[in-house]
């Protein structure tokens, strides 16, 4: 189990127009249907790390978690933003920007190596082009700016690399901002040099997203950015009120007020307070098992702790039209304009929606949303065309030289 995921488990356990582009033809085994039609995009995956811990034991093509080519071939996927990911551990350790490097490498030799299956994504025509041709982009993000190492000239060193979008921070307070999981609010919503970040990244057009970050940080990144936000993969605090890490209804409305959106996380405990409840309840008996038996979280007795406290203390299932229930709320609050699909596949363990396990599950999602009664073309607002409304608009709004 990768770092992210213990340390969500532990906070969780613990406590304007779409896109309507004809593609090339690529045959779906379940036949064809509106998800073969549209285009998909889904801004957050942390399948590199899997494929980093795998030490070239494959590429992002034959990954073994929720992500891989015949998964997202199965499901109608054609865009997926690889995450970056930097554990908050490392602004101790040190060496998250030699990571963040060598992870974005990983991410560009499986596109070098897959060249019939991947294509990199540099801007919004970049999708759309690859989306013709039948490739599925692999456009890239990094999660926490701890990979800055407290260097401005970074940001221009990982934008040069192709990253187009950071998350700000993650579960622990860092150099730029406060976090939603961490109790401690050491700048009261963003630093002085997280002020210079965002400006940074309005200047290149690299977007800026705010999932993660306490909600003093989010009001203050909105007042500090000239150009429009995102929430790559967050939930709506509606459905499990008092949880930071999701968005309140008055923060997404403020974000949409300025042409933001939220992109729906599919973390069971993100979606559905039952869910979450529980979780909290198992995590709460585990710690204090480690804590008598002096144990981490990888120790193999912990880990068949934990297990025998799930099976013992089965979870609620969470469905998949749950996820389209906090689509439908942000709809009701800000309008078709500001929602999209950021699962975190990759990032979640077994916390998934039943029915929607992986990538290959989005024509379910999908059809979901037709029973529902969205149109078509707000269909495709959702699934991608949202999405790239806000990064050309991020990109309009840049003041790098061209």
């Amino acid at each position: 189990m990768k770092i992210k995921l213990l340390a969500m488990v532990a906070f969780f356990l613990l406590i304007n127009s779409g896109c309507s582009i004809e593609p090339a033809s690529t045959a779906s085994p379940a036949g064809s249907d509106l998800a073969d039609e549209i285009l998909i995009i889904d801004t957050h995956m942390d399948s590199p790390m899997l494929v980093h811990e795998a030490a070239g034991g494959f590429t992002l093509a034959e990954s073994t978690g929720h992500f891989n080519y015949q998964k997202a071939r199965e499901g109608g996927l054609n865009a997926a933003f690889m995450a970056v990911y930097i554990s908050p551990s490392m602004k101790e350790k040190g060496g998250a920007a030699e990571l963040a490097d060598r992870m974005i490498d990983e991410i560009h030799d499986s596109i070098r190596l897959n060249p019939e299956k991947f294509a990199a994504a540099l801007t919004p025509d970049d999708i759309e082009e690859n989306f013709r041709k039948g490739l599925i982009s692999l456009p890239i993000g990094i999660e926490n700016g701890t990979a800055l190492e407290e260097d401005l000239q970074k940001i221009v060193h990982y934008y040069d690399r192709g990253v187009r979008y950071m998350t700000l921070t993650h579960s622990r307070a860092n150099a730029i901002c406060d976090s939603s999981f961490d109790e401690d609010k050491v700048w009261g919503g963003v630093s002085p040099f997280g002020k210079k970040v965002v400006e940074e990244m309005n200047r290149l057009g690299m977007m800026i997203d705010v999932s993660h970050a306490s909600d003093d940080a989010f009001y203050q990144v909105l007042e500090i950015s000239k150009a429009p936000v995102l929430a790559t993969h967050s939930c709506c605090r509606h459905f499990v009120p008092g949880l930071e890490r999701n968005m309140s209804d008055e923060m997404i409305r403020k974000m949409a007020q300025s042409g933001g959106l939220i992109q729906i996380n599919f973390c069971a405990s993100f979606l559905d307070s039952d869910y979450a409840d529980a979780s909290r309840e198992i995590s709460r008996k585990l710690r204090s098992f480690m804590e008598e038996k002096g144990l981490t979280w990888r120790d193999p007795e912990a880990v068949e702790y934990r297990k025998k406290l799930q099976a013992e203390n089965p979870l609620p299932e969470v469905p998949l039209s749950r996820v389209v229930d906090h689509i439908e709320h942000v709809v009701d609050l800000a309008g078709i304009d500001h929602v999209g699909l950021g699962s975190d596949f990759d990032g979640i363990g077994d916390a998934v929606p039943t029915g929607l396990e992986d990538v290959s599950k989005y024509r379910d999602l999908v059809r979901e949303m037709q029973d529902r009664g969205f149109t078509r073309e707000e269909i495709e607002q959702v699934c991608g065309g949202n999405l790239l409304r806000l990064w050309k608009e991020v990109e309009n709004r840049s003041e790098k030289e061209a």
